[in-house]
């Protein structure tokens, strides 16, 4: 079950924005637990929302609706599919400071997050693109309507395409087992609206994502002008990350751009005005091509 996570900044400390937390695909907001414990403990007010994951017009409107509640500066961060939601939510509000993507979707205007996952190799939701269902997919039809079908990792993929290895099995399986699935509009509805061209950016790249695939996380970040880190982490980088995931959350919420770059197998690679960064939808999902009556 999604989860909410609150906190309150102490009397006349209006210094601190409030950090709201969107999950991806597959995921819920418990999946934040130890960035929000870690953020919390510095002061910052936190709120992990639950995103519906049942279209991407539907989830950014809901998100919007939560930060119009919120007085004063915002940062809004988001992992997977969960950067596509904040980019569509985010725009016009002026209580939004900084953007952070965690492995996630950054789309332009009109792009899809089916069509940005599948624009550089790397993604292994699908062996075999002519498929009606990504391989790696299994769908539950919940009604007569060709959008109407709820998408899951196949527990046995799920190591492999979420957490690239990177967890024990026992861990693994219960993430399988308790993932949420994500319906087909959430990568077919095209964006509205472009956040992270009037609001600063800042962009984790998983240099070992299976979901989305490092590449296309990488273009995203580029194209962006964020503030870009990269982590030797999978997909699912809060699980095995959270530091590095906190870390660059705080960069935001204090609104510093790193000057310092640096390179090497699993070393923390930070480049000013951003890398190349694009991803798929965090954890989120290839999607199913819309059935046909």
């Amino acid at each position: 079950m999604a989860s909410e996570s609150g906190g309150s900044a102490k009397p006349g400390e209006n210094a601190k924005p409030t950090v709201v937390l969107v999950h991806g695909a597959f995921a819920d907001a418990s999946g934040w637990s130890n960035v929000t414990q870690s953020l919390q403990a510095q002061g910052y007010p936190v709120i992990a929302t639950a995103n519906p994951l049942r279209s991407l017009y539907g989830d950014s409107d809901y998100l919007a609706a939560l930060l119009k509640t919120i007085k004063g500066p915002v940062v809004l961060a988001a992992h997977s599919y969960g950067g596509a939601v904040i980019t569509n939510a985010a725009a016009d509000n002026p209580n939004v400071k900084s953007l952070v993507y965690i492995a996630g979707f950054a789309p332009d205007k009109g792009e899809t997050t089916l069509e940005l996952a599948a624009k550089f190799p790397g993604s292994r939701l699908t062996d075999d693109p002519q498929a009606p269902v990504p391989t790696a997919l299994n769908a539950v039809p919940l009604g007569a309507g060709p959008n109407d079908v709820d998408l899951y990792i196949k527990p046995e993929k799920f190591s492999d395409v979420f957490l690239s290895h990177r967890v024990d099995r026992s861990r693994a399986a219960v993430l399988a087992a308790s993932q949420r699935p994500v319906a087909t509009l959430t990568g077919s509805e095209p964006t509205k609206a472009v956040a992270w061209k009037s609001i600063p950016s800042w962009y984790l790249v998983a240099t070992d994502d299976r979901t989305i695939g490092t590449d296309n996380l990488r273009f995203m970040a580029k194209r962006a002008g964020s503030t870009t880190v990269e982590v030797d982490a999978p997909h699912d980088v809060m699980e095995t990350n959270s530091g590095e995931v906190t870390d660059l959350i705080l960069q935001a919420a204090q609104g510093s751009r790193p000057s310092l770059a640096q390179t090497g197998t699993g070393e923390q690679r930070i480049i000013l005005g951003g890398v190349a960064v694009l991803t798929i939808v965090g954890g989120a999902f290839l999607v199913v091509r819309s059935r046909r009556a």
